[in-house]
């Protein structure tokens, strides 16, 4: 909906907020919120007590506390290393995700590494599949062309 001032010509409101008056650009990129200040002011020198008893209360059984710890902690992936044969043409992509599905089935990596690992096996088959697409294409232009420059 718009409002007309009376002139007739409708004013498109703004997307978001109340606009600042001429001149007020508004606040300072960066620049933080009264209560995050305040917090920031009252945590200052804390943090390391805070931080053991955080680790006292997981000791203590506190689950919650144990997971945002964790959480925290640990890395959300790992390495993991797996023996893969080598991919110089698109058809090795079957005895790749061969050995990939092994790995799931196994036990040895789990069904989201063994997608992620999918995911890389497909695009480098796209990969190769647009080399030799590129490579077809550049023969038989040179075989159209004959010889002749452009």
């Amino acid at each position: 909906m718009s409002r007309s001032d009376g002139s007739g010509a409708p004013q498109i409101p703004n997307a978001r907020g109340r606009s600042f008056a001429r001149g007020n650009s508004g606040r300072k990129p960066g620049s933080k919120n009264r209560a995050t200040l305040v917090t920031a002011a009252l945590l200052e020198g804390e943090a390391d007590d805070l931080v053991r008893t955080a680790v006292a209360l997981a000791k203590a059984g506190d689950v919650p506390m144990l997971k945002f710890l964790l959480g925290r902690i640990l890395p959300r992936e790992r390495l993991i290393k797996l023996d893969l044969p080598p991919m110089e043409f698109a058809d090795d992509a079957v005895e790749a995700l061969g050995h990939i599905m092994r790995a799931v089935a196994e036990g040895r990596i789990s069904p989201s590494e063994g997608a992620a690992l999918a995911a890389l096996i497909n695009s480098q088959t796209h990969a190769i599949d647009m080399a030799d697409v590129v490579k077809r294409l550049d023969s038989l232009e040179a075989k159209i062309m004959g010889g002749r420059a452009p």
